[in-house]
């Protein structure tokens, strides 16, 4: 149970405003205001991140810590702190793996955090033992930056809630404010305020970075589903010999640097 309605009243009155003059700041009715700090009904994400930034608050600690006079914050470290993450269930209170398509990948970023958007998305479960401790999310990926692995294949991502488990090299998939959805290879291990290096397997297409603060969601990849099957691995061309070994000068050379 979240302690929104008391943490408001608490930090309200404190700011000396009044339920109106709250109200009037985030731009909603005082009926509304009145609602959750009797918790009669609770703010959308997109609110209620603004009340939370308003106090100087993250969402984490607005819904699930106590404050009152005794509170004290804790130091912030973005790559730890939790998040709000909506999920949803079946019939048994087991976990779904919700299943996001390209065509809701746009309206993703604005709903990712809102139940009434999670439970509305295609879910399904896999009996598979390697997606049974977790919380996972399926994601449609277009594109082929990702090569081997074909536009259109589905990606099952584990969600990461400590952004600095990230490790380079590995597979994620990143939700971002300004890229959106995308699959790519962590090139660098994720530091505070600091930029996430994003590496496609297709070395037609070059690194980028990614601001920490344009980041909302990162998941492992755990497995991927495919109907389009391989072909036949081509015999090596004195071509394909010499590109191969002119991507490894590449890497080593890009190591060195790093």
């Amino acid at each position: 149970m979240s302690n929104i309605s008391s943490n408001l009243k608490y930090l309200r009155k404190k700011k000396g405003l009044t339920q109106q003059q709250f109200a009037d700041l985030m731009g909603i009715k005082r009926s509304l205001v009145g609602a959750y700090e009797e918790d009669r009904a609770e703010p959308k994400y997109e609110l209620l991140k603004k009340i939370a930034e308003s106090f100087e608050l993250t969402i984490d600690e607005f819904i699930n810590e106590i404050i009152n006079d005794k509170w004290k914050p804790k130091l912030k470290s973005q790559g730890s702190n939790l998040r709000i993450l909506s999920i949803s269930v079946d019939q048994d209170d087991n976990e779904n793996i919700e299943m996001v398509p390209v065509k809701a990948s746009a309206g993703y970023l604005n709903g990712f955090a809102d139940p009434e958007y999670i439970k509305d998305l295609p879910k399904f479960q896999l009996p598979l033992p390697a997606l049974k401790q977790g919380t996972f999310r399926a994601f449609e990926i277009i594109g082929d930056s990702m090569l081997p692995i074909q536009p259109g294949s589905v990606i099952i991502g584990e969600y990461v809630d400590n952004w600095n488990d990230v490790k380079t090299g590995e597979t994620y998939v990143i939700v971002s404010k300004n890229e959106g959805v995308v699959y790519k290879r962590a090139g660098n291990k994720f530091k505070e305020n600091k930029e996430l290096k994003l590496v496609s397997d297709n070395k037609l297409y070059d690194p980028y970075l990614v601001p920490a603060d344009d980041i909302l969601e990162i998941w492992k990849a755990k497995a991927y589903i495919s109907s389009t099957l391989p072909d036949p691995t081509p015999e090596p061309t004195i071509e394909t010999l010499t590109n191969m070994m002119s991507q490894m000068q590449k890497s080593l050379s890009q190591m060195n640097k790093n």
